[in-house]
Formats: C-alpha cells, structure tokens, sequence
C-alpha cells in the first residue's frame, strides 16, 4: 500500500524560501561594469587629428605645369632628407641651414621666413622617400605654426636632385 505522507507547513514554508535563495541577484555585478566602463572612458586617451584645409579642384582650370625651381624661387624650401634631418632655405638665404629636431626646425623656420623681404608666406617640403611620416608631418604643421598660407609637398629620390 500506498504511504501518505503529510508535510507541515513550516517545511513547505521553508522549501519554498529556500527555492528563492537560488536565483543570483545581480544588482552589484552591473554597478560593477558600469563602474568600470566609466573609469575606461575617463582614463582612454584621445588623440586629436589635425586637418589641413584644401581647396576644390575647379573643373574649368587647367593643371598649371610649374617646375621645382619656380616653386622654390618664392618659397620657403623645408627639405626632409633619409636620415631624417631638416635643411631649411628661403628666398633670400639660398644656403640651406641644418636642423636636427623638429623645435630647431621650428626656430629656424620662422627665422628664414621673418628675414625674407616679402615675408614669403609659400612653403615648400620636399621629402625623401625614405624619410619618415612622423617627420615630414612635423615639417607641415610647423609651416602652419608659423603662418604660411600655402603649404606645398612633394617626394623625391635620391639622385633626383644635387643637394
């Protein structure tokens, strides 16, 4: 025969209360990630890009040939070369001058540009294939730190001139 088994309420009672202890409460584990998803936020670095303003192509005009020379007749020449080391030459010092560092660069470049009896507001910067980005970017932002109005760049190999 069948045993009848009867269960008092306090063992139902606790069977039951016992049954909600199972289920997590999550409530710290997502002030956890919030937690850490604003202390990332706040610690991540941003880095800020410059950009360069570059007029449109008008379809009507021509491509306008103009040789090396004539660029750097009333230039500002900022010359980037394999190893890396800036020679700077304006208008009125044609002999170029020696800069190791991109602050002498800077130095020296609004010392050429201040000399120079237009103010030449054109540069021009010529950069090895070789040289690196960092470099050369270095040479374009100091033309914009120092006030020129129209930046010009160009690559070139060895061989291609005689420097």
């Amino acid at each position: 025969m069948a045993e009848e088994v009867h269960y008092s309420e306090d063992a139902i009672t606790r069977h039951r209360s016992h049954r909600g202890e199972d289920e997590m409460d999550l409530t710290p584990m997502v002030d956890v990630t919030f937690l850490l998803l604003i202390f990332f936020m706040i610690t991540a670095a941003f880095a800020l890009q410059k950009s360069l303003e570059i007029p449109p192509v008008k379809e009507q005009e021509g491509a306008v040939t103009q040789t090396v020379d004539d660029l750097e007749k009333d230039s500002i020449v900022v010359r980037v070369d394999e190893d890396n080391v800036f020679w700077i030459s304006g208008p009125s010092s044609p002999e170029e001058q020696r800069a190791t560092s991109a602050q002498e660069m800077i130095v020296k470049l609004r010392k050429v540009r201040e000399e120079s009896p237009s103010g030449a507001a054109k540069m021009l910067v010529q950069a090895n294939g070789d040289a690196r980005h960092e470099f050369v970017v270095a040479a374009l932002d100091a033309g914009t730190g120092v006030g020129m109005e129209e930046i010009r760049l160009m690559s070139y190999e060895e061989g291609d001139f005689d420097f």
